[in-house]
């Protein structure tokens, strides 16, 4: 009875509070209407070739660009014509499909002849042994943006930094959604607390949901039954740590149309590149998804099946085509949220939150990687190739931009908030609904 009273006063307390009113104006978002992206005059009418441009990721690329930016010639690269033929129709007269095969090096040198712009979303990106679409960018002397999700991939990728020097052209790896816009949130998070704090960023932890397969269908459930099959990599003070696949479960609060959700470890390229870049010692991510018996059976398949089964390509594929017949079906019911929450503690202990919830993550996903392909199309990324994180990569005056493009259309977006203000958020929408939940 004493915490229902003590909750009920604070909530008084913080709705007739004159600052945290300011801080909730600050927090609302306009996503009422996308907004036309006035690209600078000499890359207005660039081409952008959406590699993977029939799948989910990439077609949702696709069409934010075109939603984004109507003026771009947009290219869809792909395998299948009668799915091509249905994008190109979907986007209109300033669109094209291209056939191509990203494992063939003249197939994909004949595609990006005349593209100034390679969006590769041919995922998954997991086992994937050669970055031959990179290799091709830089040889064609392309600018070039990833959703890779795959931390040896996204450090064979880095690896070619040299190379994409010499060649003058940018790249990106990693940016899609998480990755991707997850490391943008908190490379803004660390720059604030760096300039606001008198302690220094010690521990920051990403933590993604989404409901079902997110609607990306066959690709996302690959990509997750791959990434089973790799030891999670965490730092700890420091110190590189190996953990299992899966394992660690935390109940995490993602706030209004989310709520509370289990998240497991999971082996994401933005630990390694945040423990690097940003200069944290404690870094992990963690991710869940929905119903709950799919958590069930993703901790399940850890334990029944063997590293050596998940890590290869050709019979998790024949999982997909088993599981995924029930997968679209129960997304059906569970929907396609999507949330992503990033939190950061100092030694001084304060502690700062960044949220993302978007109703799709086929829309968002597309807005993101949409958001990184615009970036490096106003030549906010210098040569070479680089983490989103990284100030080479998204220049820190283009980041507010980037993550105004990413976020539209999100139910709740919150960035360098104190989680008791985030807190605050949640009691209001139960004490608005009407919902007397301390009774």
């Amino acid at each position: 009875m004493a915490f229902v009273m003590i909750a009920r006063q604070a909530l008084f307390q913080l709705k007739s509070s004159t600052s945290v009113k300011a801080c909730v104006k600050e927090c609302k978002h306009d996503n009422s209407k996308s907004h036309a992206v006035q690209l600078p005059e000499k890359t207005r009418n660039s081409s952008v070739l959406v590699l993977g441009g029939t799948g989910r990721v990439g077609g949702s690329t696709a069409t934010a660009l075109s939603k984004f930016c109507p003026d771009l010639r947009i290219v869809i690269g792909g395998r299948n014509r009668e799915k091509g033929a249905a994008m190109v129709g979907q986007l209109g007269k300033n669109s094209e499909f291209t056939e191509v095969n990203i494992e063939n090096v003249d197939s994909l040198a004949a595609a990006l002849k005349d593209v100034d712009l390679v969006v590769h979303a041919a995922g998954p990106f997991q086992q994937a042994e050669k970055c031959t679409v990179l290799e091709a960018a830089i040889e064609t002397k392309t600018a070039y943006v990833d959703v890779c999700d795959d931390t040896s991939y996204a450090l064979r990728a880095k690896s070619f930094k040299d190379k994409a020097l010499a060649a003058n052209i940018p790249a990106i790896t990693t940016g899609g959604i998480y990755p991707g816009v997850s490391n943008v949130m908190a490379a803004e998070l660390v720059r604030a607390a760096n300039t606001e704090s008198k302690g220094k960023p010690e521990r920051l932890r990403f933590y993604y949901y989404t409901a079902g397969s997110g609607g990306a269908g066959p690709t996302i459930l690959a990509t997750s039954f791959l990434l089973l099959g790799e030891e999670v990599v965490a730092f700890n003070k420091g110190e590189k740590i190996k953990l299992k696949p899966y394992s660690g479960m935390l109940n995490i609060d993602f706030g209004k149309g989310i709520g509370k959700r289990d998240v497991y470890l999971l082996n994401l390229p933005e630990v390694r590149s945040a423990h690097d870049v940003l200069g944290i010692p404690t870094v992990s991510a963690r991710f869940g998804t929905a119903p709950f018996f799919w958590n069930w059976g993703m901790s399940a398949m850890t334990n029944l099946l063997s590293p050596e089964f998940l890590k290869d390509r050709t019979k998790v594929q024949q999982l997909v085509q088993l599981f995924d017949p029930l997968v679209r079906a129960v997304d059906g019911i569970a929907g396609e949220r999507v949330s992503m929450r990033v939190d950061l503690e100092c030694t001084d202990g304060r502690n700062t939150l960044g949220l993302f919830s978007h109703r799709k993550l086929s829309v968002s996903v597309g807005n993101a990687t949409a958001a990184f392909a615009l970036a490096v199309l106003e030549g906010s990324t210098q040569p070479g190739v680089w983490f989103p994180e990284e100030p080479e990569g998204i220049a820190i005056e283009a980041r507010e931009l980037l993550l105004n493009r990413a976020t539209e259309g999100t139910i709740n977006f919150i960035m360098n908030k104190p989680p008791w203000m985030f807190c605050y958020y949640t009691l209001k929408r139960y004490y608005n609904s009407g919902l007397r939940w301390w009774r």
